[in-house]
């Protein structure tokens, strides 16, 4: 009787570590807490850096995972003429446009992602 109640116990903590595995591999490793599959990340199209113009550096509040850098890059990649870079150590994206940015505008997308823009410098 004992011994069914241990391989009873056994079987509870495997399946809850394997169902834990599942989910982490389907979620990402996302210390946000997100329930949400990781985003798939959006890839620019023109990677020549000399075509960018101008250049933004953008403080991030709120990013402290690779699924919060990839959220925000995302958020600045899926429109044409933007190429974002996050750096999560720094808090803080690099952003490479086509186009004359606002800080109002790059504030919005930042929001968007769900993060705040703390601060906007051009180079």
């Amino acid at each position: 009787m004992g011994n069914i109640v241990i391989i009873a116990v056994l079987v509870l903590i495997i399946s809850a570590a394997i169902y834990s595995t599942i989910k982490r591999i389907r979620y990402g490793s996302s210390c946000c807490g997100t329930r949400e599959p990781a985003d798939k990340k959006i890839r620019v199209r023109d990677k020549n850096r000399a075509n960018y113009p101008n250049r933004y550096t953008l403080s991030v509040d709120g990013m402290h995972c690779s699924n919060c850098a990839r959220r925000i890059e995302n958020a600045f990649n899926k429109t044409e003429g933007r190429w974002a870079t996050a750096d999560i150590g720094r808090k803080e994206v690099i952003l490479l446009s086509k186009l004359d940015e606002t800080e109002n505008g790059l504030s919005e997308i930042v929001a968007s992602a769900g993060y705040t823009m703390l601060s906007c410098t051009r180079a």
